[in-house]
């Protein structure tokens, strides 16, 4: 059964300010992505369609990619996320976002098999973005989506698009075909680092072909979903520990969607075992944590919500209230409402920090 909780008091009268940091548009037909690729690519998938590593990858099998909110479908009709002017009043007016952040997911290049296509897909996602959204709503900024398998490809993809300031970070899927911390992706990396570019990981991110568990596929969305955060965590400890953080010490990580409750124990399970195997990892001058401190952030949804509103402040109080990045995963149905998201008691500096001037820092955005 569930606990009533005491009653916040009432949010102040003025009007939020608040940069989302996960926004997800959406095609509302194949038809409107074919024009963005080139005649060979465009051929391609119409006759022989993708070849993706993982057989569930875009098939929307679990109900949060087919129950949105209700009330997000466009008045002219479409998929959920598939009408800027609609997405203009209904989300970014209402809700008083003065930035948001697009996490184009489809059409994603991540998991194609013909590394070249997904280059292509990568690439035609990018200018879809431009032109059908951020063209039309300047509140909008894209992420430039590249490929993990082929660094080569993406650091092209980078370098075309960093000068482009309608573009704030680098998209990249988590679940790559080995750990994002070896070695082979440190082209990406540097290509971040040199053109002051974030790097975001958004889960669930299909890519690699590999069962989302350690033991296999699960049986329940239930189990899909709570594998977001475990997807982060190898992601977050493979990057530490192969040493990228001090390779490219500037370079700004943002994890998007995998949730932030673990990080303390994450950090303290880390850095004691560094006391004890140091040797083995003599790139890392110092403590994992220190790392983590310096170049990783987290958006807010899905946020974990204790019961007890003090437990979730102390958690932020070692994470760093200026390491959250408020997130409402616009039209999912768990959305979370910038009104009402926070169940903890804060300061006015502190909820200016989460909603908006931690992003702004971050971005770089104005």
């Amino acid at each position: 059964m569930s606990t009533l909780l005491e009653p916040l008091p009432p949010l102040p009268k003025t009007r939020l300010s608040v940069v989302d940091c996960d926004i997800h548009p959406t095609l509302t037909s194949e038809a409107e992505f074919l024009p963005y690729l080139p005649a060979r690519w465009r051929e391609h998938m119409q006759t022989y369609r993708r070849h993706v590593r993982q057989g569930l990858h875009g098939t929307l099998t679990h109900p949060r990619m087919q129950v949105n909110r209700i009330d997000a479908v466009p008045t002219k009709g479409g998929p959920p996320g598939s009408d800027v002017n609609f997405m203009r009043t209904h989300h970014l007016d209402q809700n008083g976002v003065e930035w948001g952040l697009l996490q184009a997911l489809q059409p994603s290049g991540s998991a194609e098999r013909n590394l070249e296509f997904g280059a292509a897909l990568c690439s035609a996602n990018n200018d879809w973005q431009i032109a059908e959204w951020i063209d039309k709503e300047p509140r909008l900024r894209g992420a430039i989506q590249v490929t993990q398998e082929d660094p080569q490809a993406a650091v092209r993809e980078i370098e075309r698009r960093a000068s482009d300031r309608r573009f704030v970070q680098v998209s990249l899927s988590p679940r790559a075909q080995e750990p994002l911390g070896r070695s082979r992706y440190w082209p990406i990396y540097e290509a971040c680092e040199r053109n002051n570019l974030p790097l975001g990981l958004h889960v669930p991110g299909f890519g690699s072909g590999y069962a989302s568990t350690p033991g296999g596929w699960p049986t329940f969305y239930l189990e899909e979903h709570q594998t977001f955060a475990y997807v982060i965590m190898g992601v977050f400890t493979s990057m530490v520990l192969e040493g990228v953080f001090e390779r490219y010490p500037k370079l700004k990580l943002v994890l998007v969607e995998g949730g932030f409750a673990w990080v303390p124990a994450l950090c303290w399970r880390l850095d004691k075992h560094w006391e004890r195997m140091r040797s083995e990892v003599p790139h890392l001058k110092r403590p994992p944590s220190e790392y983590i401190r310096e170049n990783i952030w987290y958006t807010t949804q899905p946020m974990e919500e204790p019961e007890r509103p003090e437990d979730l402040t102390k958690l932020i109080d070692w994470i760093g209230w200026d390491r959250l990045l408020f997130s409402t995963d616009y039209p999912h149905w768990d959305f979370d409402d910038p009104k009402t998201v926070f169940n903890v008691r804060m300061t006015p500096e502190h909820r200016r920090m989460i909603f908006s001037e931690n992003a702004k820092s971050v971005y770089r955005l104005p």
